[in-house]
């Protein structure tokens, strides 16, 4: 289990621009893929992006392609997700979680983990 904590979410209109963070601070993230999910009120949880451990593998969920941009800082244990043009459907609770690296290894949008840090939470309003 890696435990993450998440920031930077907040209040953003639509089409407004926003970033989230997460950080590991009691194991290094090196060894492995890390990805983005979220989950709205009523809904499940779904995968919204993945990096592969060097962030040579980028996947992200149809409805953010083009939007949204995942990345990495190994030497910071931190996972960036820098959102734009955001939409009212952006509107969540955003966690990140190891995912699985699939084969060859990069990225899944299929988390690791059974157990989820806080989140930071994302509105979207005008």
């Amino acid at each position: 289990q890696l435990q993450f904590v998440e920031s930077g979410g907040g209040l953003v209109q639509p089409g407004g621009s926003l970033t989230l963070s997460c950080i590991s601070f009691e194991r290094s993230i090196s060894d492995y893929a890390v990805g983005w999910f979220r989950q709205a009120p009523g809904k499940e949880r779904e995968a919204v992006s993945c990096i592969s451990r060097a962030s040579t593998v980028k996947n992200y969920a149809d409805s953010v392609v083009g939007r949204f941009t995942i990345s990495r800082d190994n030497t910071r244990n931190a996972v960036y997700l820098q959102m734009n043009k955001v939409e009212p459907e952006d509107a969540a609770q955003y966690f990140c979680s190891r995912t699985w690296p699939g084969s060859p290894p990069g990225c899944t949008l299929l988390s690791m983990d059974d157990s989820w840090g806080q989140g930071t939470q994302v509105k979207v309003s005008s």
